[in-house]
């Protein structure tokens, strides 16, 4: 089945019998609570237990982490996004993915991590969900179960000290090139985690230390400095203060300039990259050119971890750089840093977006969501116009990548709290109209695209009016009327003669779109070609995947089947890089089409099958422009004919149990990712 998890860390030690009565539990109820203190390994059985429910039983599992999250806010929009529901629909955000959960016909495994400070609001969500659809299952991690009925929970311990703890301690110092050999190894690393208290997050800090020295002084130093916390009687159960003294003793042996930037990096909720950590980070006596070293040695010490070329930072470690950061009264100066590099990177991406640097700032904007989301709050608190400025500069990627809740609500707050005019105003209002008609509220789209006009004009700025035009165009598309959009966006091209900038791009997209919706194919092909030659030369994916849709298109209603399915997949190859599925959908409906038609009739059922699952994930009731109808049922009697009603059920009975991006991958050719 597919999944929406992190990818599983190897080298997962003990738990067996923890996995197994865990397993036995998601089978006999549909809530889950695994409760423990911090750093147990809670997060780390409940990865483990999801992936193997959804390789061997069946299950579609889902994983959100609401540890990134500071209130409730954002909550249903994160565990959306974690089932992969790119809402386009306007109904309120929980109904619309309760009746998209229960609307699908599987089985479903959401994984809400780290539920502690949202306790009352994830018990309402999970209610909720619940209660609307009854294949669904949810495992929870939290400090303390949610207090639901029939919540059955299961109390996550540590690891046993004789067994599990000293063969995790051994596995970590073989990655740290100090290996455990002999019995007086063996003896004090059973000393040293039984001192520990069996917990692997204090395990992992303590083996961090071996890099610089030897087991036995490990154990030495954490005796004295548990003995000391003893004797200072320190509140709480003694595993607490093992983790507490642990923690401690780690961001007490590292160097300066390394508890700096640990305390720093605290104010960051999700992943980082080095960019991101050198401009919070330095500052002050930490340079930049110490920024490398000090984040070498903080994934030396395991305070973070790396992922490929990004940093991350557990929960509980954060807490601890949170209250240093309190402590050396920067807390406002970070979050100040963080939103200013954040605002800035998103600028710089706005800049970039006709150009070849397109897909990476859109990976980069998918891999910071957590991130942009706290400097947006941090700035709507402080400084509401950088807020808004930085919300319309954003909500054309979310747009694009379904994050369309997100998007219209900061930007309908940043539009509250800064009302006055000027440019950013003026782009936030046409970036919060491309949400509305994504949701397909085209009345509203249009009046917020004659405002942004209005704006565009008094500041004289081209590239604005031609985005309003062109959203004023996209409203008329969608509603049916291609001759209305055409007269929009041509009166605004000629008015704006020789302009090479985003609007004029986006003008001239709408304008292909108007011309085969209107059946003036030979023009249409003929512009969404140089369209498509244009987005090749600057190497810019977004404008080539819909000039290639549309070529695609043309060519599937002109029976010429084989250019139609070479044109789709090139669409799709640009979506899977963006990460739209509004786009995917679009480009598997014409695939499955163009197969039928050239006999492929297994192939083709795939790619609908594909379809369908994006259609409802993207919740947009009308499924694409309105010419796209038609198509689809030309597919589906074409591939009947071609397997017969019996061969066509198990085929599409088959795709169905595969994830839509499996599929997506095969159609092309390519291995998916982490396969």
């Amino acid at each position: 089945m597919s999944s929406y998890l992190p990818p599983v860390p190897p080298g997962f030690v003990g738990r067996q019998d923890e996995l197994s009565d865990l397993a036995s539990a998601l089978r006999a109820h549909c809530l889950v609570t695994l409760t423990g203190a911090g750093g147990v390994g809670k997060s780390r059985l409940a990865l483990h237990a999801a992936d193997e429910a959804s390789r061997a039983a069946h299950r579609e599992a889902a994983w959100a982490d609401l540890w990134q999250l500071r209130d409730e806010r954002l909550l249903v929009a994160t565990v959306a996004d974690a089932l992969g529901f790119a809402d386009h629909s306007p109904a309120l955000p929980l109904d619309a993915l309760a009746e998209w959960l229960a609307a699908t016909d599987k089985d479903r495994l959401l994984v809400l991590d780290s539920c502690e400070h949202l306790s009352a609001a994830s018990g309402a969500l999970v209610t909720h969900l619940l209660r609307s659809c009854p294949r669904l299952t949810v495992l929870v991690t939290s400090r303390e179960p949610l207090g639901l009925p029939g919540e059955r929970r299961l109390v996550v311990e540590p690891l046993p000290v004789d067994t599990d703890a000293p063969a995790l301690l051994g596995r970590l110092a073989g990655d740290a090139g100090r290996p455990l050999t002999g019995t007086a190894d063996a003896v004090v690393a059973a000393r040293l985690c039984a001192r520990l208290q069996g917990i692997p997050l204090a395990i992992e800090l303590a083996a961090g230390q071996l890099a610089d020295r030897d087991v036995q002084d490990v154990d030495r130093e954490l005796a004295l400095l548990l003995d000391l916390a003893t004797t200072e009687r320190r509140a709480g159960p003694p595993r607490h203060q093992a983790l507490r003294t642990t923690i401690g003793w780690s961001h007490e042996l590292c160097s300066p300039p390394e508890r700096l930037l640990w305390a720093r990096l605290s104010v960051f909720r999700g992943p980082m990259d080095r960019d991101a950590a050198v401009a919070v980070g330095a500052g002050g006596p930490l340079a930049p050119g110490d920024v490398d070293e000090a984040l070498a040695g903080l994934v030396r010490r395991s305070v973070l971890g790396l992922d490929g070329d990004r940093y991350r930072m557990l929960d509980t470690v954060r807490e601890y750089g949170l209250m240093w950061l309190d402590a050396l009264e920067e807390t406002a100066l970070a979050a100040d840093r963080h939103a200013r590099h954040h605002a800035r990177a998103v600028a710089r991406a706005d800049r970039a977006w006709h150009g070849a640097d397109q897909i990476r700032w859109y990976r980069w904007i998918g891999g910071s969501h957590a991130d942009l989301c706290a400097a947006l709050d941090h700035l709507l608190l402080d400084r509401p116009e950088e807020a808004l400025l930085m919300a319309g500069h954003l909500g054309f990627f979310w747009s694009c990548c379904g994050h369309l809740p997100v998007a219209s609500r900061y930007l309908t707050e940043a539009l509250d709290l800064a009302p006055g005019p000027g440019p950013a105003r003026g782009r936030a209002l046409w970036a919060l109209g491309v949400v509305r008609v994504l949701r397909g509220e085209n009345d509203t789209g249009r009046e917020l695209a004659q405002a942004a006009r209005r704006q565009a004009e008094d500041a004289g700025d081209t590239d604005a009016v031609l985005r309003s035009a062109y959203l004023l165009g996209l409203s008329h598309l969608l509603g049916g009327r291609p001759l209305a959009a055409g007269h929009v966006v041509d009166d605004a091209l000629a008015r704006s003669a020789g302009a090479d900038c985003t609007g004029a791009v986006l003008c001239r997209l709408a304008r292909v779109f108007a011309l085969t919706a209107r059946g003036l194919r030979d023009q249409a092909r003929e512009e969404a070609a140089e369209l498509r030659r244009d987005s090749l030369a600057r190497d810019e994916w977004w404008t080539r995947s819909y000039a290639d849709y549309q070529l695609a298109l043309i060519a599937l209603i002109e029976d010429r089947p084989a250019i139609a399915a070479a044109h789709a997949l090139s669409m799709l190859e640009g979506k899977l890089r963006i990460g739209d599925s509004f786009g995917l959908a679009l480009g598997l409906d014409v695939l499955a089409s163009a197969l039928a038609a050239q006999g492929s009739g297994e192939r083709a059922v795939a790619a609908h099958t594909a379809a369908e699952r994006y259609w409802s994930a993207v919740g947009h009731q009308q499924r694409g422009t309105p010419e796209l109808a038609p198509l689809r049922l030309r597919y589906e009697q074409t591939a009947r004919s071609l397997l017969g009603d019996d061969g066509y059920d198990e085929a599409a009975a088959r795709a169905m149990l595969r994830a839509a991006g499996a599929i997506t991958h095969d159609l092309l050719g390519r291995t998916p990712p982490g396969a």
